[in-house]
């Protein structure tokens, strides 16, 4: 009777080891899932007070007022010359703190229409935009954008054509 009750008492150690693992296994996905999704958003709450002043996030409605190039086309330019993400960060945060037309991606009528775009080292910190940088890079542009092309169909669509 002693032994089966000491083989009960070991199962149940056993079984409780194995769902401490796993509960530990569980918390720790959940725990590292959340701070991903928590930083992504804290990412672009960052690009949305350091960034979006001048660089919009969607297709301007008002044309007019727009004071620097959306970042769907900031961002297709970069990805054509710089396809690695580790590339296109270094190079976005050389260009954003030392700015210059030889380092431009841009078409040369972008740099006429809006100027060049203004060293930001008094605005961001180099963690900051590094980490803008790669949440640029992971979110723009969308998939289906083509430039113009794209400007256009989504116009006829916003005007139910």
């Amino acid at each position: 009777m002693f032994d089966s009750y000491y083989l009960i008492m070991i199962k149940l150690l056993q079984l409780k080891g194995y769902i401490m693992k796993l509960f530990v296994l569980i918390f720790g996905a959940v725990l590292v899932l959340g701070s991903t999704l928590i930083a992504s958003e804290n990412t672009e709450s960052l690009f949305d007070v350091k960034c979006a002043i001048c660089h919009s996030k969607t297709r301007p409605a008002d044309i007019s007022k727009v004071t620097a190039p959306a970042m769907m086309g900031v961002m297709k330019h970069v990805k054509m010359a710089y396809p690695k993400k580790e590339e296109a960060v270094k190079f976005i945060v050389d260009y954003v703190f030392e700015p210059s037309k030889s380092k431009a991606l841009c078409i040369a009528q972008k740099i006429e229409k809006f100027g060049l775009m203004p060293s930001q080292k008094d605005n961001i910190s180099g963690r900051e935009l590094k980490e803008v940088a790669g949440w640029v890079f992971d979110h723009f542009p969308p998939k289906d954008f083509s430039g113009m092309k794209y400007r256009q169909e989504n116009m006829l669509k916003d005007q139910g054509k």
